[in-house]
């Protein structure tokens, strides 16, 4: 039996201050909700610049609590307003020094369901991401919203397949991977990597990246965000790799089980026989 819903996905570039930057994915969830999408992900670090770019303490002072932050409460009450679950890539500071890269996730009510921390954490040029950023420490948590079962793996993750698969085994239908990537250090794994985890995982995968070159680095973020079905199969087309974009596609649920039974992934595991993975 069908079980369509339709989601989205939001690219954007920078703007050039967190205000507006605010105003463009609020004007963003506003026209999702129109086109009847009820469920939309923003990009990673969604109302500031990739700041990573650079290591300055200055950065810091775009850390919220979560959900208690400002940005948080200001989505809740958009999401309940449109009746749209939201997933919020945001910088977390749970105390002063201890800051996270995280996604809430908000229900179609407007409630705080939880929150993913980022598990795997860069130091690489133009994404020195443990300057600002402790390893996620929350596990992989699958949240019951009003769509479906939704989980969030954020960028440098995808490179992770141990991830993707606690994310299976949780029972998620749709797993999102806000990103941040660069056209010169991985397009060509862009669309490789999370239509293979959707299928080894037999789940859909919603993928965004920003677009555009800011003012902090050379870094050239090339869009293309997109789904995939648990076939692989992309959901429509990828969108553009310049231009703000939003990405808005039904995705039949149903298909899970026909893949899954098809298949047999799950069935087939041997985790008597994986221990070397998780060995110190």
């Amino acid at each position: 039996m069908s079980r369509v819903i339709r989601a989205a996905l939001f690219q954007t570039a920078w703007t050039g201050d967190k205000e507006s930057m605010i105003q463009v994915h609020e004007q963003a969830a506003r026209d999702a909700a129109a086109q009847g999408a009820q469920v939309l992900c923003f990009q990673e670090l969604f109302y500031g610049p990739y700041f990573c770019q650079v290591q300055d303490k200055a950065f810091y002072e775009y850390a919220e609590q979560v959900p208690d932050g400002p940005v948080v409460q200001r989505f809740q009450a958009l999401a309940r307003e449109l009746g749209i679950v939201l997933i919020l890539p945001v910088y977390e500071e749970e105390q002063p020094g201890v800051l996270y890269n995280t996604a809430a996730v908000i229900d179609a009510d407007g409630s705080y369901l939880g929150k993913y921390r980022k598990h795997h954490i860069p130091q690489v040029p133009g994404f020195w991401e443990k300057f600002y950023f402790r390893p996620g420490n929350a596990g992989w948590p699958v949240f019951e919203t009003a769509v479906g079962r939704i989980g969030v793996y954020i960028c440098y993750d995808r490179h992770f397949p141990e991830g993707w698969r606690a994310l299976g085994l949780g029972g998620a239908e749709i797993v999102f991977n806000p990103s941040a990537t660069s056209r010169g250090l991985s397009r060509y794994l862009w669309q490789l990597e999370q239509p293979a985890a959707a299928v080894a995982n037999e789940y859909f995968v919603g993928a965004i990246n920003r677009v555009g070159v800011e003012d902090l680095g050379d870094n050239d973020f090339y869009g293309t965000s997109y789904f995939v079905d648990p076939e692989g199969q992309f959901a429509g087309e990828v969108a553009s790799d310049k231009e703000t974009e939003l990405v808005v596609r039904d995705l039949d649920l149903a298909k899970l089980r026909e893949v899954r039974d098809r298949w047999q992934f799950f069935r087939d595991r041997r985790p008597d026989a994986y221990g070397p993975i998780t060995a110190p």
